[in-house]
């Protein structure tokens, strides 16, 4: 390893079982194996899968490497391995210096012992003296916020204070060359976050830090290199957490979904994009283009609706909203029969990722839900540089010749 090389992961794999009685058969086999100076079988046996599969990267002091991937893709069990938790089927790990884990904070406390003996307990399996955690305990207690109850037993804690006092014991009294996170910064309120950001921020200055988030602000803010796994396998390693962050989203799936007391439906909706030389958009649209939406809608006789169209992430929350208005700025209505609108959505400033339309139809009279279809047209945003602060404004809409 090189000087300033603090990590080396060669095409380290690791596999799990899936039922419990089958891996202890399984684990004694192979200790068998090893004690008899044999390698592990590499082959997967029944009921056995890759949770990680050949990862392989390396880390120097003062970079982060942010990993993302969907639940399951073998994110926490990499982490795990690199902090000697649990080890390799195959491959080779090499650690150089002192390591910090910021790993399932809180769940190594005794319940019944307070939180002050619980400090001096974790700072105990650390290898910190007594004498160390004396000259820090009061740092401690103040960055957790639990100055009231320290010296109440920890199983009478809210979830947040053990996982504040968690973090506040690994982030004082370690000082490592490499720092492992493992969502981490989500622990409590806004103020707490804060305090958790900076003095991460603190520590990467000269640490390696690989950090695991599904936080995607959090992960262009501080992953140099992102890494991007998929059912165990790296599918991507860069250094521009923007080409990252768009390759996770296109992994997301949309699914439509309608609801609604009827009288109007949704026949058709597509999607449009300056960027593509006014062409339908075939599921990318470039950050920073004109965007509009053509939709097609039917409305039942004796019915008169108000019509909405809202961009929904990938996780359906609304973070983009257009009413469809006349030129003079009143809500357009739709009385019976079939309409074809074209609904500018302006110029797409939405950061990375995915993200799909959504068709709200209510009554003009009433304000009763006719229909509202989801999952309409899923697309990806592309962006060179990833920036969560951006916003679009509504414009008026046109109606066009059926």
């Amino acid at each position: 390893m090189a000087a300033d090389q603090l990590i080396s992961v060669e095409d380290v794999s690791k596999k799990f079982c899936r039922d419990l009685s089958t891996s202890l058969r399984y684990g004694f086999f192979d200790l068998g194996r090893e004690m008899l100076g044999k390698p592990r079988t590499m082959e997967l046996r029944d009921k056995e899968f890759w949770a990680v599969r050949d990862a392989s990267f390396e880390l120097r002091r003062g970079e982060c490497l942010g990993m993302i991937g969907h639940n399951g893709a073998g994110k926490t069990t990499l982490l795990r391995m690199l902090n000697g938790l649990i080890k390799p089927d195959r491959g080779r790990i090499a650690i150089r210096g002192q390591v910090g884990a910021l790993i399932a904070l809180g769940a190594g406390f005794n319940p019944i012992l307070t939180g002050r003996e619980n400090i001096y307990i974790n700072a105990a399996v650390l290898g910190l003296s007594r004498k160390a955690v004396d000259a820090r305990i009061e740092e401690i207690i103040d960055f957790a916020g639990v100055e009231q109850f320290i010296d109440m037993p920890v199983q009478h804690y809210s979830s947040g204070m053990n996982v504040r006092l968690g973090f506040a014991i690994a982030a004082i009294l370690i000082e490592p060359d490499i720092l492992f996170l493992d969502e981490v910064l989500a622990v409590g309120d806004i103020s707490f976050t804060i305090k958790c950001l900076n003095r991460v921020r603190e520590l990467m200055r000269d640490s390696a830090v690989v950090f695991v988030s599904h936080n995607m602000p959090l992960i262009s803010s501080f992953g140099a290199r992102v890494l991007v796994m998929a059912h165990g396998q790296r599918l991507l390693d860069t250094d521009q957490p923007g080409v990252a962050i768009n390759h996770y989203y296109g992994l997301a799936r949309s699914k439509q979904q309608v609801s609604g007391a009827g009288g109007a439906e949704v026949l058709e909706a597509r999607l449009e994009s300056d960027t593509d030389g006014g062409v339908p958009v075939d599921g990318t649209i470039r950050q920073g283009g004109s965007t509009w939406l053509t939709a097609r809608l039917h409305v039942d006789d004796g019915v008169q609706v108000h019509m909405n169209v809202f961009v929904d992430d990938a996780s359906m929350a609304q973070v983009l909203g257009v009413p469809v208005r006349e030129p003079g700025g009143a809500a357009m209505t739709l009385g019976p029969g079939e309409h074809l609108l074209r609904v500018p959505l302006g110029v797409m400033e939405l950061n990375a990722g995915r993200y799909s339309i959504m068709i709200s139809l209510r009554d003009a009279g009433s304000g009763e839900l006719r229909c509202r279809h989801q999952g309409l047209t899923p697309f990806t945003v592309l962006a060179e540089q990833v920036s969560w602060s951006k916003f679009v404004r509504a414009t008026v809409s046109e109606r066009l010749p059926l």
